[in-house]
């Protein structure tokens, strides 16, 4: 077994969903390029928290959302440890962080729905989350960028969204566009991340300070076909 088999299969063991190696040197800013190997994970979402959003999140869903968010930095330190005793370099990307560089747009230090398109894991789909073909989009994503040449899957480059637009018409902000993802897409193009941010700071304090919604994750057909009712 190589070493891309090996760690996948640790990374399954230490509670991965998905876990796939994409190549991403062309994608990197230019002080990441060195680190040209990412390798991207997914952690499914509870179907039933998922599914008890109706109009608005929950408050179990704003814990669960923190939860998985902080189990997935605990994983993604533990593949970095790995890869450091393997003798490469690794860096982990934190789960949700957001960065504001130049006073304008907060984004992260680099897109965990880059990595796992690149990485075979889904699609970006109408929603602008990443979509998987097993769980839809009730997934959190963590990655780690390291020097190690890998075994590389099967970069996703086509949206499997079709016609349907469940997610921009539930979209109580109309923050969702409604076009089709392909690689190099503006993220503009797919979101206003401001009136999404914006409306739920204004409606949802109340519930984790207005940083989660999650209409537009449970409504998405790919997530609702794997439920057992």
């Amino acid at each position: 077994m190589n070493q891309t088999a090996i760690l996948k299969q640790k990374i399954k063991e230490w509670g991965a969903s998905k876990v796939g190696f994409g190549y991403l040197e062309d994608v990197l800013p230019e002080n990441l390029k060195h680190l040209k190997t990412g390798i991207s994970i997914a952690v499914r979402l509870s179907d039933e928290i998922i599914s008890q959003i109706e109009d608005m999140p929950t408050h179990t869903y704003f814990h669960h959302y923190r939860t998985v968010n902080a189990f997935i930095d605990q994983m993604t330190l533990k593949i970095a440890l790995e890869l450091q005793n393997l003798g490469y370099l690794a860096m982990p990307i934190p789960a949700s962080q957001s960065v504001n560089k130049d006073g304008k747009k907060y984004r992260g230090i680099f897109q965990h729905r880059t990595a796992a398109t690149r990485a075979g894991i889904g699609w970006i789909g109408k929603n602008a989350c990443l979509v998987t073909e097993e769980f839809g989009p009730r997934v959190r994503l963590g990655t780690v960028l390291t020097n190690m040449d890998a075994n590389y899957d099967e970069p996703i480059e086509k949206s499997q969204c079709g016609e349907c637009k469940k997610c921009v018409s539930i979209c109580p902000a109309l923050a969702l566009r409604g076009g089709l993802w392909h690689p190099g897409i503006k993220r503009e193009e797919l979101v206003d991340a401001k009136a999404c941010s914006m409306h739920m700071h204004n409606h949802y304090q109340h519930i984790g300070r207005g940083v989660v919604c999650g209409l537009c994750i449970r409504v998405c057909p790919k997530g609702n076909k794997v439920l057992k009712r």
